[in-house]
């Protein structure tokens, strides 16, 4: 469950922009605050049930994007060969791979 929740955070950061105010809000209560569906149903004054499926929807919906647009499967791939590059005792080498995380 803890992975799951690490890659959605991962997949709001971002896609978090193409949902809705309310997708994101009730995302950001389940995922970033760690309320329980029922919180987050007082607090919006809806059932607990159309929480649980508005998460689902929304768990599809950054999926699909991630699926189409891969911008986290990138990123994750860019990371991993700037780690294979620290390795090299190369100052200029670090200098790049500084300047390219910052971009």
């Amino acid at each position: 469950m803890m992975l799951k929740k690490i890659k959605m955070n991962q997949l709001l950061d971002y896609y978090g922009t193409l949902l809705t105010e309310k997708q994101r809000k009730i995302c950001e209560y389940y995922y970033h605050l760690d309320l329980s569906l029922q919180e987050i149903a007082q607090l919006e004054n809806i059932s607990r049930s159309a929480v649980h499926d508005m998460l689902k929807r929304v768990s599809n919906e950054l999926n699909e994007y991630e699926e189409k647009l891969h911008l986290l499967e990138n990123e994750n791939k860019r990371e991993e060969i700037y780690l294979k590059l620290e390795k090299y005792d190369d100052s200029k080498i670090h200098q790049y791979i500084n300047k390219l995380r910052n971009i």
